[in-house]
């Protein structure tokens, strides 16, 4: 690259200074925060299909911890956020595609360590790899046009924490009461983890309607995090399908024709749910597990096919610059902010990581057919990891249609093993391995690129940067496979506990994105698709875009429990009176809205409550009797309660959570943190 090229713009740290920044300290340090946030990742994700980033906590965390520990520089602080971050990204890879071969026809036989790991491993690597020859374009060239909103607020947070020492203490302070609500609720049982606020039986009026709350801190804290709209939107979805399509379905023993003429024991065995099909008046668990769930992939198919089109100008952009930056010549240069990894290396990498998938054992797809599934994962990964680079440029990684972008990919691919006459299980498990290799490689190089326009704005250097995100690849992917083996082992007698619900309940680790995902593919590649229902969601999606609305978030909201949309919406209205009282106040803003102190609680909130419930759940699964021991409440309330002692015990879980809501709201109101 051309040494004016840069010359308007002068990073924090001048190029002509080499501080510290890949050292043992930040490897170490970014390995822990890795490990932390995947942990976290992985049991968020298989509860709610939702995953927080992780980028900003650790950077504020790694502020207050070296300030009081040892002086760290402030490139030090960057590649610890950096390697930690992608701990959180490969961690929800691994949840949101890959255990989709759990709920298809022997895919199972595909679900093990070493496979897991590797897959999302090379999703990874390509993700880095192929972003390594866009960095100079996206985030140096148009680094005027494209703001990289979250990569922009974790600059900031540094070279705040670098000038002015802000505390990590609202981190801290809301990891302690996410952890310290969890033990008396989960450990010692002092109230219910999922009270109703309704629940009417299968045969009363108005049958089967059901509002739930799981009330537990990681929603809260999730819920203040996405913000009202988004929330509002998916509690409308939530209510739609278990106010108003549940009890319909209720009232319908068999669905009219116009809606494909289908029973649950047919669904249930379509679908190859576990246990025998239902008999008589179906519970409304059971029928959004055979009904709600396919209006819900035909809104989120067709909402996602609508935000892949109204991006058409992106990917064309995305295109352009991507055949541009492969034809620029890349390597080391003399200037030390202008190092990537050489071309030569991303090339040979990638192609390394190509054959990897094709030859490995233990896969489905052998030779020659596997050819095919490596060369999908190049068109199909190229492809969105240039979309998603710029889209985050412009809108940030929270927003990243992965979604669309995934779904996009099994359509196509289960289109083309269709045309192929390619559609045993073996085939469809196939399908979940390019699914998820292109959903890492976007999800990371969307990640990773908000980390490259902190250290650009910040005056790293590139070729380390993606040094560290490549080891916390490796090391998130094996640890989070890890976990997620020891999850589905985690309730004694049962094979599987993902996906697994007790009869009449919501399942536990319901892997909402997989179901979807495995869902979908069952049913294009069956040549079985309840076209009615998938229609009647596609119609909701497409009017919900065409009046405004974010058809996605209406979609997950019919797709997911409700007991998960509630207590996100009350996290949400918590950040709502929290942003009312500032404009009441007139409190001058700042575009990092992340470094405000509710965001810092509600981050905290999210990886205490999730790191001890994932903790608290290994206890009763591989503990069964200390779990029985400390589980004091289960003792008491016998004594206490009258023999029905259902409705008392839902309202008094709901006094608890109401007190956590209202700490949360006093602490996120309190005077927001400079960060400039």
């Amino acid at each position: 690259m051309a040494a004016d090229e840069t010359q308007a713009f002068e990073p924090y740290v001048p190029a002509d200074r080499n501080p510290r920044e890949l050292t043992l300290k930040t490897i170490t340090m970014g390995i822990l925060f890795a490990l932390l946030f995947g942990i976290s990742s992985v049991y968020l994700a298989l509860r709610a299909g939702l995953t927080v980033g992780g980028s900003i906590p650790i950077a504020v965390i790694s502020i207050g911890l070296f300030r009081r520990l040892r002086k760290s520089t402030i490139l030090e602080n960057n590649m610890i956020q950096t390697i930690g971050s992608a701990g959180e990204c490969i961690s929800a890879s691994v949840v949101y595609t890959l255990t989709a071969l759990l709920f298809l026809k022997n895919g199972a036989t595909y679900f093990h360590y070493a496979q897991l790991a590797t897959v999302v491993m090379v999703g990874g690597f390509l993700g880095i790899l192929f972003m390594i020859p866009l960095r100079r374009t996206l985030i140096v060239k148009e680094h005027k046009t494209l703001p990289f909103p979250e990569g922009t607020a974790c600059a900031e947070v540094l070279i705040a924490g670098e000038n002015q020492g802000n505390s990590a203490k609202p981190v801290f302070l809301g990891a302690l009461a996410g952890s310290a609500y969890w033990i008396l609720m989960k450990l010692f049982g002092l109230w219910k983890e999922t009270p109703y606020l309704l629940r009417r039986g299968a045969q009363a009026f108005y049958a089967n309607a059901t509002l739930s709350v799981n009330v537990t801190p990681e929603y809260l804290g999730i819920g203040y995090i996405i913000g009202p709209r988004t929330a509002s939107q998916m509690l409308f979805g939530g209510l739609l399908m278990w106010l108003v399509f549940v009890p319909l379905f209720s009232a319908v023993p068999k669905l009219p024709l116009w809606l494909g003429s289908y029973d649950v024991p047919k669904m249930w065995l379509l679908l190859g749910l576990p246990g025998s099909p239902p008999q008589g008046i179906p519970t409304a668990s059971e029928l959004h597990a055979v009904y709600g769930k396919f209006i819900g992939v035909g809104a989120v198919v067709c909402a996602g096919l609508i935000t892949l089109i109204k991006t058409l100008p992106v990917i064309i952009a995305s295109l352009k610059t991507a055949s541009q930056s492969f034809t620029e010549r890349k390597g080391f240069s003399l200037n030390r902010t202008e190092r990537d990894i050489p071309l030569a290396w991303v090339v040979i990498g990638a192609l390394f990581m190509v054959v990897l998938i094709a030859v490995l054992p233990n896969l489905p797809g052998k030779l020659p057919g596997s050819l095919i599934l490596s060369l999908l994962i190049v068109l199909f990964g190229f492809f969105f990891v240039a979309v998603s680079c710029r889209f985050v440029g412009v809108v940030g990684y929270s927003v990243e249609p992965v979604t669309p972008m995934m779904f996009t990919t099994v359509m196509a691919t289960c289109l083309i093993f269709l045309v192929l006459g390619w559609t045993d299980p073996s085939h469809q498990a196939m399908v979940v391995i390019i699914g998820s290799v292109v959903c890492t490689a976007a999800g990371f190089a969307g990640a990773s690129s908000q980390d490259l326009k902190t250290g650009f704005l910040l005056g790293s250097t590139p070729w380390k940067q993606q040094a560290g995100l490549l080891l916390g690849v490796v090391i998130s992917a094996w640890v989070a496979a890890g976990i997620v083996l020891l999850v589905d082992q985690s309730i004694p007698g049962i094979p599987h506990a993902i996906g697994y619900a007790a009869p009449g309940e919501d399942p536990i680790y319901a892997a909402p994105q997989a179901g979807l995902l495995s869902t979908l593919i069952k049913t294009v590649m069956s040549g079985d698709m309840p076209w009615g229902l998938i229609l009647l969601g596609a119609s909701i999606a497409l009017i919900a875009e065409l009046t405004g609305f974010i058809g996605l978030s209406i979609a997950a909201g019919m797709y997911w429990p409700i007991s998960t949309v509630m207590p996100i919406f009350a996290g949400a209205m918590i950040r709502y009176l929290v942003t009312s009282k500032e404009n009441k106040l007139n409190q001058p803003k700042k575009n990092n809205e992340e470094f405000s102190p509710g965001m810092l609680y509600a981050t905290g909130l999210v990886a205490g409550g999730s790191l001890i419930g994932m903790i608290l759940g290994f206890l009763g699964g591989f503990f069964p009797a200390w779990s029985e021991i400390l589980d004091l409440g289960h003792h008491y309330w016998k004594f206490v309660m009258p023999k029905d002692r259902s409705n008392w015990s839902d309202y008094l879980a709901f006094v608890p959570f109401l007190g956590l809501a209202l700490f949360f709201y006093q602490s996120a109101k309190k005077k927001r943190l400079p960060s400039s």
